[in-house]
């Protein structure tokens, strides 16, 4: 009998009815290792109401507590990485230790959001007018719902929910449906670590629950991380109803590589930045704009290196990349490599076809380097979203950054280069929200922020750091004084006769 991955509803697992089930595969062999529980709009709306109850007190609960329950959140994930990690290979399909790496990035956040009472200080201004002080503070702003994609299963969702929870909201996480049971192992480890029922609650399902978190009165902040097309919907429809809304979207990340660059250091980052995960990551890095003069030496390195990556299972100890997450993925994959090559690219490995001695059945697509691309090619304009690392030959710094700049999108970009002064050029004039120099998945450590520019953005709210903690709370000034005996009334405005 298939397993069923129910909801998580009040601190518990949410059966529900199983109306509707949607299947759950393991990519490296192509079976279904579970069904999905997708909720009706009766169990939407009592997930919803439970999260409504739950603020109520929780918003309530002192600074102290919530920390206390964070620190023993953090240690529950210290302590079950590796079957956390195992679940995530499971359902995602990416190697273990890059599943471990998504974990450190997480935990990362949750350390940062342990230091919540010191985050939500306020402002106080004495004696603003005579007799008169004025402080500020900033309160939680309810239920926030996280909608979160499969590429990070539980990076994502703790990028998210920690800040939120710590802040004084409560989280409904609506996990991606390919690969949901890390979503529901997190639900677990909240509430071993002593999170009150209904503070954290978990719901499957397609666009129709989305569509009811988006327009539910009850919910009042919405935080995405997705494509950009959806990522606009999620935007429109949520601000429409008077919600919140942080909306990630799709990238496509270039990395600039200089003449004078350290090629043995280059080659290594840029191999794993183009193949780490499969390429299933919104800061990969599938684009490699490189100076002529040393193009053809960086690119002939590039092809030696990516004919040695290992591509397998990723419980397989020794192997570097595992499957891509869909039989539909790998299909669009392989149509963006043949668009290339029918624009008039060069092929110089090609991952198309590969398959894996005792898993035939995987979706398995191999290290794959595509020469001689421009803009205008499609491969160029589209998130790729696989194994894949694109060559474009420049002349110049100035040309490099205004081809990086011509992009629709903005998420993340590297420089490789050994100068200073190009470096700061360039970090001042790409028009992109992430940036490395000599690194080249600049992800912004916790506190800090991480988000886009252009088309990888919708609306201008960046995730977890400072600007999460400013996203889930809103801010409260108070005017007080207290006159020792009443005296005549005022009608001059905000107490302007005291000064």
């Amino acid at each position: 009998m298939t397993t069923i991955t129910p909801h998580w509803l009040d601190g518990a697992p949410f059966e529900g009815t199983h109306e509707k089930t949607s299947p759950i595969y393991n990519p490296a062999t192509g079976e279904v290792i579970a069904e999905l529980a997708h909720a009706t709009p009766d169990e939407v709306e009592t997930i919803i109401a439970s999260s409504k109850k739950a603020s109520e007190s929780w918003s309530q609960v002192s600074l102290a507590k919530r920390t206390a329950i964070l620190f023993r959140f953090r240690e529950l994930l210290v302590e079950h990485t590796d079957e956390l990690a195992e679940i995530v290979t499971r359902e995602h399909g990416k190697v273990l230790s890059d599943a471990k790496g998504e974990i450190a990035r997480g935990l990362e956040v949750v350390e940062f959001a342990c230091g919540i009472p010191q985050l939500l200080k306020g402002e106080f201004s004495e004696q603003a007018a005579t007799g008169i002080d004025v402080y500020s503070f900033r309160q939680p702003v309810g239920v926030v719902a996280g909608i979160t994609p499969f590429n990070f299963p539980v990076m994502i969702p703790l990028w998210m929910s920690p800040v939120a929870i710590a802040t004084g909201n409560t989280f409904i996480l609506k996990p991606p449906g390919r690969d949901p049971g890390a979503g529901m192992f997190l639900a677990e480890l909240w509430k071993r670590a002593g999170l009150p029922d209904g503070v954290f609650n978990v719901v499957h399902g397609d666009r129709n629950v989305i569509g009811r978190l988006l327009t539910h009165p009850d919910v009042d902040a919405i935080s995405f991380v997705g494509a950009t097309t959806t990522a606009k919907i999620i935007f429109e429809t949520g601000t429409k109803h008077g919600k919140r809304v942080q909306a990630l979207g799709a990238a496509k990340n270039h990395g600039l590589v200089l003449a004078d660059a350290d090629l043995d250091s280059t080659v290594n980052n840029l191999i794993a930045a183009a193949y780490g995960a499969a390429g299933e990551r919104c800061m990969a890095l599938p684009v490699a704009v490189v100076q002529e003069e040393i193009a053809d030496e960086l690119v002939a390195r590039l092809v030696a290196k990516a004919k040695q990556v290992k591509v397998g299972p990723g419980t397989a100890p020794d192997v570097d990349m595992g499957p891509v997450i869909s039989e539909q993925a790998k299909a669009r994959i392989t149509g963006l490599i043949d668009s290339a090559e029918a624009e008039g690219a060069e092929i110089l490995v090609d991952g198309r076809g590969h398959v894996v001695e005792g898993y035939e059945s995987g979706w398995f697509l191999g290290p794959t380097i595509v020469d001689k691309v421009n803009p205008e090619m499609t491969i160029n304009k589209e998130e790729v979203f696989g194994p894949t690392l694109e060559i474009i030959r420049v002349t110049s710094l100035e040309e490099g950054i205004a081809l990086i700049n011509a992009n629709q999108y903005g998420n993340g970009t590297a420089i490789f280069t050994s100068s200073g002064e190009a470096a700061r050029t360039f970090t001042r004039a790409v028009q992109v929200g992430m940036v490395g120099v000599n690194v080249p998945i600049p992800v912004p450590v916790a506190w800090h922020s991480f988000g886009g520019w252009k088309e990888s953005l919708v609306g201008e709210t960046h995730i977890y750091g400072p600007e999460g903690v400013k996203f889930y709370t809103r801010g409260k000034v108070v005017t007080q004084r207290w006159p020792k005996q009443s005296g005549a009334v005022s009608f001059h405005f905000s107490g302007d006769s005291q000064k």
